[in-house]
């Protein structure tokens, strides 16, 4: 590989990890609906979304995340609009 391509991909890798580290949003959970799949986070702002810090509910992408969740649990979470629906896509306590 030539220093040219070496060095774009070295940015990329970089570009990369600067998009998802400012997709990370602190929250806190604020209601599970499991038979949703759904959880309530008041969280904020998050710049990849165009949002304002809010309280809303999510779709979440693995309903399994929930069982590791309780109402009140400070999290870091990402979230994506897929298929028109704002969906957490990781969330850790």
């Amino acid at each position: 590989m030539n220093r040219f391509a070496r060095t774009l991909a070295a940015a990329a890798a970089l570009t990369a990890a600067t998009l998802a580290h400012a997709q990370a949003t602190d929250g806190e959970v604020r209601k599970i609906d499991k038979a949703q799949a759904k959880v309530t986070l008041k969280h904020g702002e998050i710049k990849s979304l165009g949002m304002p810090p809010m309280t809303m509910a999510y779709r979440v992408q693995n309903p399994a995340v929930l069982d590791a969740l309780q109402v009140g649990d400070k999290v870091k979470f990402q979230a994506e609009k897929i298929d028109g629906q704002y969906t957490v896509t990781q969330i850790t306590k």
